[in-house]
């Protein structure tokens, strides 16, 4: 399997772990069991896509953002898969910061866990 797989793979993970940690843990963050492959999917996807986008306006206007724009990443993630994925609730702003903090947390986790236990090649540089 190639390097890039494994880290799609493992980006997949550690939002799948972030994602069902807030919902274990949030009151009305929620997410369907059966659309929780979907909800994933397009979690991923949107972070994919408006992190390069955040980073960039991040960078020309608000310089100190530079540091939190993971955060912001998965804040605006998980905007946008409420707003698009029928099978997540989020369940109001207070759950959106919430959730923000823990699927950012759990995906932290799993990027630096993953790469050690399961995806071994991905410790290394590129090559």
């Amino acid at each position: 399997m190639s390097r890039r797989i494994k880290s799609a793979l493992a980006l997949l993970a550690g939002n799948a772990i972030g994602l069902l940690l807030a919902s274990l843990l949030l009151t009305g963050f929620s997410i369907k069991p059966v659309s929780f492959i979907v909800v994933v999917i397009v979690f991923t996807l949107v972070q994919v896509v408006a992190e390069p986008l955040i980073l960039k306006i991040g960078e020309k206007n608000v310089p100190a953002l530079k540091g939190g724009i993971a955060l912001v990443v998965t804040f605006v993630g998980l905007l946008i898969t409420d707003l698009i994925a029928a099978g997540l609730t989020v369940g109001g702003i207070s759950n959106l910061l919430a959730a923000t903090l823990l699927v950012w947390l759990g995906a932290l986790i799993a990027g630096v866990l993953l790469p050690i236990y399961v995806f071994t090649e991905l410790r290394g540089p590129k090559k």
